[in-house]
Formats: C-alpha cells, sequence, structure tokens
C-alpha cells in the first residue's frame, strides 16, 4: 500500500507536538496490535468539521469498538449528509458585526465559527424522521439510546434521498452498519434533544422515557466495560474535552469504588488531542497523570497528549493508523 501520507508525517514531524502526534499514533497501532480495543471520543463540532471523512474508514476497518460523543456530534454528522449542499462557509467569521449575525439568524443559518448550519434543510428533515420513530417506538412500549434511534432512521433508508455526500464518508451511517456501540452523555443538550423535549411538552410523545437517559448509557457502559476487559486492554483516544471524554472515563473508577468489581483493568491506552490549558481547574485541560490520582489510568499506562486543533490533527492520526 502506498502510504504518501504517513511517509511525509513521519520525516516532517520530529520534534514538539508533531512528534507527540507520531508517538501517539504509532502507540495507537501498537494497542490493537496488541489485541487491544479503543473508544474514541468527539467534543466540540468535529461532525461539522466533517471528521467523517476519515472515521467513517477507521470504523469501517475495526479500528475503534466504542465511540463516546456529545448529542451535536451525533446529530451533526447526519445534517451533513442531508444538507451538506445548503451549508455557507463564512471565512472572514471573526469580522461578523452583531448585525451580520442577525441576518444570519434572519435566514436560519445556525453558525458553528465559520460553517453555518441551514435549519431547515438539515434540522428539520433529521426532526421529521425522528418524530416517527419516537412515536413509533412509544407506541410499541420500546426505550431506545439516542445512538439507536439514529441508527434506526439511518438503517429504515428514509433519509436515502436527501443524501447531499458520498455516504461512505458518514461515520454515523459506517457505525450504524456494524451497529457499534456508542455512548451520548447530556444528549439532552442538543438541537434533537431540545425538539425531544419540545414534542413531550405539546404531548406528541407523552412518555418522556421514551429515549433512555445518561444514567442508563453508564450502567450500559459498566456492562460493556467489564464484558470486554476480560481478553482485552481498552483504550481511550480523546478528542476534545468536556463531557464526551469526562463521562465514559470515569467507568473504570466507579467499577473499581462504587461497585467494588475485582479484577477491572484501567484505561490500556490514553491519548488526548486539546488545546486547553491545565490552569484554572480545568478537567479538559489536565495532563494525562492526574488521571492516576483518580484511578482512570496507571503510572505505567501509554500516556499522550498532543495540545494541538483536533480538526488538524485527528484526521493526520487516523491516516498513519490506517496506513495511508
Amino acid at each position: 500500500m502506498n502510504k504518501q501520507i504517513t511517509d511525509f508525517l513521519k520525516h516532517h514531524f520530529r520534534h514538539f507536538n508533531a512528534a507527540a502526534l507520531i508517538d501517539a499514533a504509532e502507540g495507537y497501532k501498537k494497542h490493537l496490535a496488541d489485541g487491544g480495543k479503543m473508544m474514541i471520543t468527539l467534543a466540540g463540532a468535529m461532525s461539522t468539521a466533517e471528521l467523517g471523512l476519515s472515521l467513517a474508514e477507521m470504523i469501517r476497518q475495526d479500528k475503534v469498538q466504542i465511540i463516546s460523543c456529545t448529542g451535536a456530534n451525533l446529530e451533526e454528522d447526519l445534517f451533513n449528509l442531508v444538507a451538506h449542499d445548503f451549508y455557507e462557509r463564512v471565512p472572514h467569521y471573526r469580522d461578523l458585526t452583531p448585525q451580520d449575525e442577525q441576518e444570519l439568524l434572519d435566514r436560519h443559518m445556525n453558525r458553528v465559527t465559520d460553517t453555518c448550519i441551514p435549519e431547515m434543510e438539515a434540522m428539520r428533515r433529521l426532526e421529521k424522521v425522528l418524530v416517527d420513530e419516537w412515536m413509533a417506538a412509544e407506541e410499541r412500549g420500546e426505550r431506545l439510546f439516542p445512538h439507536e434511534f439514529m441508527y434506526r432512521a439511518l438503517l429504515s433508508g428514509k433519509l436515502e434521498e436527501f443524501y447531499q455526500i458520498d455516504p461512505k464518508n458518514s461515520w454515523m451511517l459506517a457505525a450504524a452498519e456494524k451497529n457499534l456501540p456508542m455512548v451520548v452523555p447530556g444528549w439532552e443538550d442538543s438541537t434533537m434533544g431540545n425538539m425531544f423535549a419540545g414534542h413531550c411538552i405539546t404531548k406528541d410523545i407523552e412518555n418522556v422515557h421514551t429515549v433512555r437517559s445518561g444514567i442508563e448509557y453508564m450502567m450500559m457502559l459498566a456492562e460493556w466495560y467489564s464484558n470486554e476487559s476480560t481478553d482485552a486492554n481498552i483504550g481511550f483516544f480523546q478528542i476534545g474535552g468536556g463531557i464526551a471524554g469526562d463521562f465514559p472515563i470515569c467507568v473504570v473508577p466507579m467499577l473499581h469504588q462504587d461497585l467494588q468489581r475485582e479484577n477491572i483493568p484501567v484505561w490500556g491506552y490514553f491519548c488526548q488531542i486539546s488545546d486547553s490549558t491545565t490552569s484554572y481547574g480545568s478537567y479538559s485541560g489536565a495532563v494525562p497523570n492526574e488521571k492516576i490520582t483518580w484511578g482512570k489510568l496507571e503510572a505505567t499506562t501509554p500516556k499522550f497528549i498532543v495540545e494541538s486543533d483536533a480538526s488538524i490533527v485527528a484526521p493526520l492520526m487516523f491516516a498513519i493508523i490506517l496506513d495511508w
């Protein structure tokens, strides 16, 4: 296989954060080669950054076994899938005046840094399909996790007529096709979460518990980790900070300290791509060694931190892991 990107990176990325990128990617590959499994966590707006261009292939090639992401990343990959041609890029976003922002709002264009997501073509289009899934589940007495409803929407084919990118570049579609385990803490803090709350208020959906909760996600993750760690080390690859990383990494100390379960290994690899600082009590900026004191990592756990822009670093690391 022609590994042009990998060869370029290894030739030029020799020091500082560049070298940390290489070391962490090689550590990721070694972890998998030794029989380990990997969780990837997605913070920020990585789906709107179109990380699916590389993450979808990571999923297809079994380079990731479970994902934790924010509700925004869960839905924004689908927004991009069905409304990409309606997105608008604003390269000069730093120069926008309050009036410029108001004009974007008036056109129902929701800005994420330099990218505007169209409400009608993206959010409302997905809402219509999900409401049907929510109501059908309620009628059957089913309760599903947020990502399971998204998987159903994708696999039902109801969105296919709206696809505006090559579906191989949707990481959510790749995950749905593999039924990849997923954790979405704080899903309520998302556009679809707000819409679900609205439909519960108007009584279109009467059972608020039709969508399963974050506590249930932790319970599911505890069982998944307990089962999967019996024959494989589980690694933790954190993109950004926030709840997508903070929530799932705590499953290990919970298993140890709260459930008193024995023979549960700590995370077997850790890497974080972050531009957060370590000062002022920042969880997202905490250096990996701090996690030793919380029972999440051990002194001997391979640990890496790449202090850089995840939208640049993550695709490059995935390229190395995929031998591109």
